[in-house]
């Protein structure tokens, strides 16, 4: 670890929980591991006092960690990970991201994400820039799957940015939320910003970004619903956020949903099913769609309705 470092405080809001798990979902780049070395070696304090990995929090507790920056590292390496391939042509490629994979490297995720894929497949995308990147216009969280758009020229990869910009892609989501919305149909319209009590979190916000998502309900079971969701700007983690914001959070999202699910998942049940966008150059729209992964199929087709 480097030796720079910098403190991250904040106030416990939820009790019960013991202190190395709350850790890991607030410092996503470090792993279990990394965490209990944080607090075995004194670098963690509730209270102002060190405490042990097994301590239960309490509400109040002020937790303070010392966090190591993070070495600098050479850039992202190409990885032969297979990869499925929806659409391709000679400018692009629209691959189906599994739950699991991240996209970009990050710290303590310098290999096996789909950055190292993309490189390992199209060699030629590390030639004109943006090795953290590697062509890819757009992003997914770690646990959701789907489409998503790879450049293969820098042409390409600005005119695509200028298509997101100008709200010209069409995307559609999959969610199974918790309960029944009151209306088959609706519209959220709340800007979102960063939470300021939990770093790694986004909240809705007054002073937070426009944010538009539009949803429509599919199927009622008897205690969750299957909805088509549209965002229609492209803030992060924008969908599990405002389903959380209207009571409707997304099936094993522990982060903004419940934090015991009814449903055993390793995922939450969110997943860009397709996208539809103009062909840089002919103007031509092409939609894309990725099916919904069996272990999700699965689930539906457990649940009463």
């Amino acid at each position: 670890m480097s030796e720079q470092q910098h403190d991250v405080e904040f106030t416990v809001d939820t009790p019960g929980e013991r202190l190395d798990k709350v850790l890991a979902t607030r410092l996503g780049q470090f792993s279990r591991v990394q965490i209990q070395a944080l607090i075995r070696d004194g670098q963690v304090t509730v209270g102002g006092r060190p405490a042990k990995s097994s301590y239960r929090v309490e509400e109040g507790d002020v937790i303070r960690v010392s966090v190591p920056e993070p070495e600098a590292e050479s850039g992202p390496e190409p990885e032969a990970i297979p990869l499925d391939v929806l659409y391709e042509n000679d400018d692009l490629a629209v691959i189906d991201k599994p739950a699991g994979m991240v996209v970009h490297p990050a710290y303590g995720h310098r290999s096996g994400t789909l950055v190292n894929a993309v490189l390992a497949r199209w060699p030629s995308i590390a030639a004109w820039g943006e090795p953290e990147r590697a062509g890819i216009v757009h992003r997914l969280d770690k646990e959701t799957s789907g489409v998503i758009v790879v450049a293969k020229t820098p042409e390409v990869l600005e005119a695509l940015r200028a298509l997101f910009k100008e709200r010209a892609v069409e995307k559609r989501y999959l969610a199974l939320v918790e309960g029944t919305p009151d209306t088959p149909d609706g519209i959220i319209d709340a800007p979102i910003g960063r939470d300021p009590n939990q770093r790694k979190r986004m909240a809705v916000a007054r002073d937070g970004r426009e944010a538009v998502t539009e949803f429509h309900v599919i199927e009622q079971y008897d205690e969750f619903s299957l909805m088509e969701v549209f965002p229609k700007t492209g803030r992060t983690h924008q969908i599990r956020v405002h389903l959380a914001f209207i009571g409707h959070p997304v099936v094993g999202d522990t982060v903004y949903g419940r934090r015991r699910q009814r449903i055993r998942m390793k995922r939450h049940f969110l997943h860009a099913a397709a996208i539809s966008f103009p062909l840089p150059g002919s103007g031509e729209v092409v939609t894309v769609e990725a099916p919904l992964p069996v272990p999700l199929q699965d689930i539906l087709n457990k649940l009463p309705r």
